[in-house]
C-alpha cells in the first residue's frame, strides 16, 4: 500500500499512453524542418494546457527541470538584479532554503506558530521599516506538516508595500486548485511528478512585468532556463493537468486512520494544523511517542506500507527536519513522526489493514524500548 504520494506520484494510465505515444519523437523542437516543427506542436499545446490549469496565460509559462530549478530560478533569478529584502518562511524545501542561506544578508526568517501558519502580524510589521523592496518566499502549503498558509492575505500584503511574493505549490498543487489571476501571483513554481506526469520537469510562472536573471543562458524559454527541451517530459504533465480531476480528492481515508489513531494509540498526537482547519486533505503526519519514526517505517515496510518519517528530500539528511525545528518540537517527539499521504483510492480492507498494523507495530516497538 503506497502511501507517500507527497513525495511522489504513479504516473496515471492515460499519462503513460501517452508517454508511449511519444517515444519515436526525439527530433529537436527548436528545428526548422516539418518533423521538428510537430514536435514544437506538442510543446505548445503543453504550455496552453498548463496556461489553462493554473489559470495563466501561456506566454508565462516556462518549462525547467524540476520543483527545485523552479525554485533557484525565481529566487536567484529576482534577487539577483533587484534591490530587496528576502522574508522567508523557515519551513520551504531545502532547494530555497539552503540557496536562501548562502545569501549573507539583506535576508530575514519569518515567524511561524507551532502549527506552521506565519505571523502576519510580524510579517507587516516587518515591512513598514523597509528601506528596500520586500521579497517573500513561502510555500503555499507544506507537505510534511500539511498546513496550508493564509497566501491571498500574504501577496496583499507584500503588494501593499510594494513587494513581490514567491509561492512555491509543489506541495499544494496535487489537491489545491490554483488560480494565479485570482490570487494576484507574482511568481509560482511546481513540479510535474506530484500530478501524475514524470519526474524532470517543472513549471515557473512569471508575470510578464517581473524580470528574472537567467538560470541556463540561452534560447529556450524566454532565454531564462535554456537547453533542448525534454519534449517527452513536457507531453506528459500536458496530459496530466489536461484532465486533472480535483473533485476526487477528499480526506475520508485520511480522517478514517486519524480517528482510529485517536481512539486506539495513546501517546500520539497530529502535528501541524488541525485536521478541520487549514491542512492538506491527503496529509497526515503523527508523533508516536516512545518509538523510533525510522523504525516503524521499516516494520510497516515489511508489511508492504510504504510511509515516510517527513519530506522524501531530506531522506538521508542525519539532521532533524528543519520544518518541526522551526515549529517548536522537540528531539525525542521529531524522531517518533511518520507521513501518511494518500491516494483517495485506498479501500476500506486497505485502511483496516493499516490501521491494524500501526497498532500491533507501535505496541511492538513500545515494548521494545521499555
Amino acid at each position: 500500500m503506497y502511501l507517500d504520494n507527497a513525495a511522489t506520484t504513479p504516473l496515471t494510465p492515460q499519462v503513460k499512453n501517452y508517454i508511449i505515444s511519444l517515444l519515436d519523437i526525439y527530433q529537436n523542437p527548436s528545428s526548422m524542418y516539418q518533423s521538428g516543427v510537430e514536435v514544437r506542436k506538442i510543446i505548445t499545446t503543453a504550455r496552453n494546457n498548463v496556461a489553462k490549469f493554473i489559470n495563466a496565460n501561456p506566454e508565462n509559462i516556462i518549462f525547467t527541470s524540476g520543483g527545485s530549478a523552479s525554485n533557484i530560478l525565481a529566487i536567484k533569478g529576482y534577487k539577483s538584479i533587484h534591490s530587496c529584502i528576502v522574508y522567508y518562511s523557515p519551513l520551504l524545501h531545502k532547494s530555497a532554503l539552503k540557496y536562501i542561506k548562502t545569501l549573507y544578508y539583506n535576508t530575514e526568517q519569518l515567524k511561524v506558530d507551532r502549527d506552521g501558519l506565519l505571523d502576519l502580524v510580524d510579517l507587516e510589521h516587518r515591512m513598514n521599516a523597509l528601506k528596500y523592496n520586500p521579497f517573500v518566499v513561502i510555500e503555499y502549503a507544506n507537505s510534511e506538516i500539511g498546513t496550508i498558509q493564509n497566501v491571498k492575505e500574504i501577496i496583499n500584503i507584500t503588494h501593499k508595500f510594494n513587494g513581490i511574493v514567491y509561492l512555491d505549490c509543489t506541495g499544494s498543487i496535487p489537491t489545491i486548485p490554483l488560480d494565479v489571476k485570482e490570487l494576484n501571483c507574482d511568481l509560482v513554481g511546481f513540479s510535474a511528478h506530484k500530478l501524475g506526469a514524470l519526474k524532470g520537469i517543472g513549471v515557473l510562472y512569471k508575470k510578464s512585468n517581473i524580470e528574472l536573471e537567467p538560470l541556463i543562458y540561452g534560447n529556450q524559454e524566454q532565454g531564462l532556463f535554456a537547453g533542448t527541451e525534454n519534449t517527452i517530459g513536457i507531453g506528459a504533465l500536458s496530459k496530466a493537468v489536461e484532465k486533472y480531476d480535483y473533485s476526487s480528492i477528499t480526506s475520508k481515508n485520511r480522517d478514517y486512520v486519524y480517528e482510529y489513531i485517536l481512539k486506539n494509540i495513546p501517546s500520539s498526537y497530529l502535528i501541524g494544523e488541525s485536521i478541520s482547519k487549514n491542512r492538506l486533505p491527503h496529509n497526515l503526519y503523527v508523533c508516536f511517542k516512545g518509538i523510533q519514526g525510522e523504525s516503524l517505517m521499516a516494520l510497516l515496510d515489511m508489511d508492504n506500507i510504504q510511509v515516510s518519517t517527513g519530506s522524501a528530500c531530506a531522506s538521508g539528511d542525519l539532521a532533524p527536519s528543519s520544518t518541526l525545528v522551526a515549529i517548536g518540537m522537540n528531539k525525542a517527539d521529531i524522531n517518533s513522526c511518520i507521513r501518511m499521504s494518500f491516494s483517495g483510492k485506498e479501500t476500506k480492507d486497505d485502511l483496516n489493514y493499516l490501521c491494524q498494523k500501526l497498532k500491533k507495530n507501535i505496541e511492538t516497538l513500545r515494548q521494545f524500548n521499555k
